[in-house]
């Protein structure tokens, strides 16, 4: 007598269940990690563009320049800590992106990054 091989229904629509639950949870993440590393670059390429002796104010231009580039909405040079160390413009940010899954059922992450260490 041979032995049966295969899936059964309920182990088929099980793993259907939870390709599906990550399939939909990586459409939802992924443009929003997309977003996190545009804004890295073009705070990277503000910090290559300028000199250092540029003003909060120029560094803030430059970057809002860049982000339109980009075409990122969400974020603007109002939400970037702007410093100098050691004679360098450091410029970090820090944000939370909530998304929605269904329902009442909601997703925060909090990105945080850095240019010019």
């Amino acid at each position: 007598m041979k032995y049966q091989r295969g899936v059964a229904l309920s182990g088929l629509i099980f793993w259907a269940f939870i390709l599906f639950f990550v399939a939909v949870l990586g459409m939802k993440v992924a443009p929003t990690v997309i977003e996190y590393y545009k804004i890295k670059k073009s705070a990277e390429g503000t910090i290559a563009k300028m000199g250092p002796d540029s003003t909060v104010g120029d560094v803030r231009t430059t970057f809002d320049r860049f982000v339109e580039i980009d075409m990122i909405n969400d974020f603007s040079s109002k939400d970037l800590d702007i410093s100098k160390e050691n004679g360098k413009i450091v410029i970090d940010f820090a944000y939370d992106k909530k998304i929605s899954l269904f329902n009442n059922v909601y997703l925060l992450i909090e990105y945080k990054g850095s240019a010019g260490r």
